[in-house]
């Protein structure tokens, strides 16, 4: 038996509206090398000038993670030559990053929870972007100089569900502090893996092979296993130490399997040395004080909503591991809805019907109008069938909540006369299931309360005929 060592490095870019060191604009959809000027193409003689607006969001990242701010710390290069790196090297932070020993909690389904350290976050700015096109490669730069936080973990997870876990909670965590889209199709949340193998019982930590970034987290798990997978049968086969080295690999979705890209750099490669250019980094009082105000955490919020609203802790987690799900459901609450029938109404019904890559974000229903539409179930005006009824309706069509139910004729009869009226009907057209059900066959009761809403075409308030068909048949 062999256990799962696992460590994650994550990219996250900030969003600031210009890059780290100069002031192009961070856009993604803009035409290739637009966005560019004499510091980010590393021209001689251009100096970079270092974006605070980044230091406040690292900042912001490392209070939400309980780590220790570095009220000072250093910028560093790191060499390399690489064609989307123009200046042959990236200003990071090595020795002294801004963000250190930070922690994350990870909530598993049974309802436990797990720690997971974080080593350091360090702002540093990113590479421009590679394009393949048959035998020719071109390099955009308009990405060059993008800010971004390293986030790196240390190697506490032990499968790929655990690491699916951590890195949802981290992007929901960048989300809610409204530091990155983390869009990972976009490239703003990118994942480099790091995996190993070693015997159960085995204190040893043996080689490490990174996969480097994978843009879903249903591709990292995949890539997780499979990586496990031919570590486990090179162990088993002998053939360990010659076919397991510490390498980057890389993903490959349409073949299911990781495949080698590069060795793997030691820190002695990159020639790291203090960065000359930029000065040391200062989080004075003033940045600090406002900087560690951050919202409301999806930890947070779930104990909030579990605390003010009776969310069972299930539903809570899943309405906070997404912001735009959080923000929909608590708009919805502001109807004047109970919190249980909108946890269904959002999470069963709503999301049941987002077909096609919509979201709760995309949504052709809003929160105020999905609120609305659970408020006329509660306060009766409409059943629970007959709001999927125009729910179905709303979905395509759009429209408004109480003109949809008027359209459709789906506003429920609460009237007792007209109820009492129907109820005599149906007793009336059938003694015979009078006389047997008063004679002890107590089941036909729900044959009459069927009778009573097909007379009505389901619109009759059920409770109210229940309760008329109870005193007619005493």
């Amino acid at each position: 038996m062999f256990e799962v060592i696992i460590g994650l490095e994550v990219h996250v870019q900030l969003n600031t509206k210009t890059k780290l060191f100069c002031s192009c604009p961070t856009s993604f959809n803009d035409r290739p090398n637009v966005n560019t000027c004499p510091t980010c193409l590393a021209l001689p003689g251009a100096l970079p000038v270092f974006n605070k607006a980044a230091l406040h969001k690292a900042v912001m990242f490392g209070t939400a993670i309980d780590a220790t701010i570095n009220r000072t710390s250093y910028f560093d290069r790191k060499s390399y030559f690489y064609p989307d790196s123009p200046s042959a090297y990236q200003i990071t932070q090595l020795y002294t990053p801004i963000v250190e020993h930070g922690k994350l909690e990870i909530d598993f389904e049974d309802g436990t929870h797990k720690t997971i350290r974080i080593n350091r976050a360090h702002i540093e700015a990113d590479a421009g972007k590679n394009i393949h096109e048959g035998e020719v490669s071109k390099v955009d730069l308009n990405r060059a100089g993008t800010p971004l936080i390293e986030i790196v973990s240390e190697p506490d997870m032990r499968s790929a569900e655990e690491a699916v876990l951590y890195l949802k909670k981290l992007h929901s965590i960048v989300r809610y502090l409204d530091i990155s889209d983390a869009n990972m199709q976009e490239g703003s949340f990118r994942v480099d893996v790091n995996v190993s193998i070693r015997p159960k019982g085995d204190d040893k930590l043996y080689t490490r092979v990174e996969i480097k970034n994978i843009n879903s987290f249903r591709f990292i798990h995949k890539a997780i296993e499979l990586e496990v997978a031919r570590q486990i049968e090179a162990w088993e086969d002998g053939v360990y130490d010659e076919e397991i080295y510490q390498e980057t690999r890389l993903f490959d979705q349409t073949r299911q399997e990781t495949r080698s890209m590069r060795g793997k750099e030691e820190a002695a490669d990159y020639r790291y040395f203090p960065e000359p250019d930029l000065l040391k980094v200062v989080v004075d009082d003033a940045m600090y004080a406002q900087a560690t105000q951050i919202p409301e955490l999806p930890d947070e919020k779930r104990r909030r909503l579990v605390e003010e609203h009776g969310l069972r802790e299930y539903d809570a987690a899943v309405i906070c591991a997404d912001l735009e799900m959080a923000h929909y459901f608590e708009k919805m609450l502001e109807q004047g809805i109970g919190a249980k029938n909108a946890v269904t109404w959002l999470t069963v019904e709503l999301q049941g019907r987002l077909k096609g890559g919509l979201s709760v974000a995309t949504s052709p229903i809003d929160a105020p109008t999905l609120g609305l539409l659970v408020k006329r179930i509660e306060d009766k005006t409409i059943s629970g069938k007959a709001a999927k009824e125009v729910l179905d309706y709303m979905m395509e069509h759009g429209g408004d909540v109480d003109a949809v139910i008027e359209t459709l004729g789906l506003k429920q009869v609460s009237d007792s006369g007209a109820i009492e009226k129907m109820v005599d009907e149906i007793l009336a057209a059938n003694p015979d299931k009078v006389a047997e059900y008063k004679g002890g066959k107590e089941k036909l009761f729900g044959f009459f309360v069927g009778q009573v809403m097909k007379a009505s075409k389901g619109s009759a308030n059920p409770q109210a005929v229940n309760e008329v068909l109870k005193q007619k048949l005493s």
